[in-house]
C-alpha cells in the first residue's frame, strides 16, 4: 500500500496485519516505514516488507510497479493511498506543486493499478483501492487541483470496477470526507471551520472501506453524516455548491 508511513495507509496496515494480512509498505519515509514494520511484526507476526519511494518521480514510481508484477511474490490487495492537498487561489499557486499533486493523485495510482491488475485477472482474485475524497462530487474553489484529481479517479475507478468485476477482482473508489490526518494540517490550506461531527479517524475510514471492498461495492462514502453529505452534492445545482463553498473557502 502507498502512502503507509501515516494516516489513512498506516491505518490500512495495521487493520490487515491484525487481520493476518502479509504486507508491502510503500511511502517516502523509509524511517517511519522502518518503525511500522517492526511494530507490525512484533505485534502481529506478519511478513513486512518496506519500499521506499517518491511516487512523483519516474524511477520511484517504477520500482512500485515492478514490485506489483512479481509473478513470485503475488499482491492480491492494493491500496493507492498516497495524496497530495494544496490549497489557496490557483493563480497565486506554484504550478510545479500543482503538477506534483497531479502525479501524486492520479498518475500514480492509474499506473499501479495498471500494473496490479493482470496478475489479479489471472488469478481471478484479488482487489485494488484507491483512496479519492468526497471531494471528487463537485469543484471545489480554493482546492481546485484537489478536487479535480480526486475527481479523476473516482471516475477511473468506478469504471475500471465496471470492467473487471466479473472476472473476481474489485476496484474500490473509496471518498472519505474529513479525516484526521496529516494532510489536514498543511500551513497553506485555507482555514475552514468544519464541525467536530463530521471528522472521523483513519481507524473508523478503513474498518469502513474493508466492509465496503468486502461487499463488492465499486464506491463508498465512510461515514453517516458524509453519506448526506454526499447526496445534497449529487442533489444540488452545481452553481449553487460551488459557490456556497467558494465563499466558505475564500482566505
Amino acid at each position: 500500500m502507498t502512502g503507509a508511513s501515516s494516516g489513512i495507509g498506516r491505518a490500512f496496515a495495521v487493520e490487515l496485519a491484525a487481520a493476518g494480512t502479509d504486507l508491502v509498505l510503500v511511502a517516502r519515509r523509509r524511517d517511519r516505514l522502518d518503525d511500522l514494520a517492526t511494530s507490525l511484526r512484533e505485534s502481529h507476526g506478519r511478513d513486512v516488507e518496506v519500499l521506499a519511494a517518491d511516487l512523483t518521480d519516474s524511477g520511484g514510481l517504477s520500482a512500485v510497479e515492478a514490485r506489483l508484477t512479481d509473478e513470485v511474490r503475488p499482491v492480491d490487495l492494493l491500496v493507492n493511498n498516497a495524496g497530495l492537498l494544496t490549497g489557496g487561489s490557483f493563480a497565486e499557486l506554484d504550478i510545479a506543486e500543482e503538477e506534483k499533486e497531479i502525479r501524486l493523485n492520479v498518475l500514480a495510482p492509474v499506473r499501479l493499478t495498471r500494473a496490479a491488475l493482470p496478475g489479479m485477472l489471472a488469478r481471478r482474485r484479488g482487489g485494488v483501492v484507491n483512496v479519492s475524497s468526497i471531494a471528487s462530487l463537485q469543484p471545489l474553489p480554493h482546492w481546485a487541483t484537489y478536487a479535480a484529481t480526486k475527481a479523476c479517479l473516482t471516475s477511473f475507478s468506478e469504471a475500471v470496477h465496471e470492467e473487471v468485476r466479473k472476472r473476481g477482482v474489485i476496484v474500490l473508489a473509496l471518498m472519505p470526507g474529513f479525516t484526521r490526518t496529516e494532510l489536514h494540517d498543511r500551513p497553506a490550506l485555507p482555514e475552514v471551520a468544519i464541525p467536530g461531527a463530521l471528522w472521523m479517524t483513519p481507524d473508523q475510514v478503513v474498518s469502513s472501506a474493508l466492509k465496503a471492498l468486502d461487499k463488492g461495492r465499486a464506491s463508498h462514502v465512510p461515514g453517516l453524516a458524509n453519506r448526506a453529505i454526499a447526496t445534497l452534492s449529487r442533489l444540488s445545482p452545481r452553481f449553487a455548491s460551488r459557490r456556497l463553498v467558494g465563499r466558505a473557502g475564500r482566505p
